[in-house]
């Protein structure tokens, strides 16, 4: 058992403290070990690298997922003749005193040993949005920009409908852009985007739409990266305002799900190439998961439509640092 243990408990670490779905866990290797060698030790060693890890204590997911987690490794326990491991349920009874709430913490591990810790809903629509969640597009648009960091090295990257924060973060943590611009148009999405930048170790600027003219030259006397949370509405937004933000790079995930928003979208990224001062496009990279077909044509018919070319980015095994995100996302490279 001691050679496959250690990536058995760094997948255990790494899909539970990041909330995956528990289907996804490793619970048939587990059982396999267990069968193998029924000890109560690699039990012990999955708990405390997953409910007892201090990330977990500090920033812990849902009380239901914790529970649910935890029955689940008890009835592994005890379908074996392992010996009774009375840490598993004083844990348990533990977790059952706590009571349920709104808002919960997914903690991730990047490819670089850092972590990104982000507070989210518990609910995938909450307040009327679903940008208090991470979906599994930002998490492979991150894992491919994590892949690709030259692309954002020392550039001015605007993130559009950035959520709740994690592919920012990320990149701010593993590519080194010189300036990272967030922003998104849900008062409460923008406040809990703030938190989690707050959370992660970085001080943002704010600035409203209106404001964004100047961000780019005030930029020049900051620390790297410049992180800047901006109220951006797409419909609204004008030329001149995008021009205060001189990106070299623009990105978005899970973006592409309502005709509406696609044609907003699409309308704003066309006052791109004049916002700048150069008229040059900045590269513009969409990742999306690809729920309803119809909906993923009806983008790449509308950006036909425009005259906005488009290729499709070639995935890779190992774009993603969660091994158990299927690659069911697109990633589009546009060209304007």
């Amino acid at each position: 058992m001691a050679g496959p243990e250690p990536g058995l408990l760094l997948r255990f670490q790494r899909r539970f403290l990041a909330a995956r779905p528990l289907l996804s866990l490793p619970w048939p290797e587990l059982e396999q070990n267990l069968r193998a060698a029924p000890d109560s030790s690699l039990l012990q060693d999955i708990l405390h690298q997953t409910i007892l890890h201090p990330l977990c204590v500090k920033y812990p997911p849902s009380t239901k997922y914790r529970r649910c987690f935890l029955t689940e490794l008890i009835k592994k326990h005890e379908s074996t003749a392992a010996e009774p491991l009375d840490e598993l349920y004083d844990t348990l009874a533990d977790v059952l005193k706590e009571e349920e709430s709104t808002q919960c913490y997914k903690n991730y591990l990047l490819p670089t040993g850092d972590w990104v810790t982000l507070c989210e809903s518990t609910a995938l629509i909450s307040g009327g949005t679903t940008g208090l969640v991470t979906w599994d597009a930002a998490l492979h648009l991150a894992g491919w920009a994590g892949g690709n960091p030259e692309l954002f090295r020392a550039r001015t990257v605007l993130e559009l409908g950035s959520g709740v924060g994690f592919t920012g973060i990320a990149i701010c943590k593993t590519c080194q852009p010189k300036t990272y611009i967030f922003s998104d148009c849900h008062p409460r999405v923008l406040s809990q985007l703030g938190e989690n930048i707050h959370l992660n170790g970085f001080e943002p600027t704010w600035c409203i739409q209106t404001e964004l003219r100047g961000q780019e030259v005030e930029a020049k006397n900051c620390p790297n990266p410049k992180v800047i949370v901006a109220e951006l509405d797409w419909g609204s937004v004008t030329e001149e305002q995008l021009g205060g933000v001189q990106a070299d790079v623009v990105i978005a995930a899970d973006v592409v799900y309502d005709p509406e928003i696609i044609l907003a979208l699409i309308g704003m990224l066309q006052k791109l190439p004049s916002s700048r001062a150069d008229r040059k496009a900045p590269e513009v990279f969409i990742a999306f998961a690809i729920r309803n077909p119809r909906t993923s044509h009806l983008f790449q018919a509308e950006l036909d439509k425009v005259g906005i070319r488009w290729q499709i980015i070639p995935a890779h095994s190992n774009s993603n640092f969660l091994d158990d995100v299927q690659p069911n996302v697109t990633i589009l490279q546009l060209f304007i």
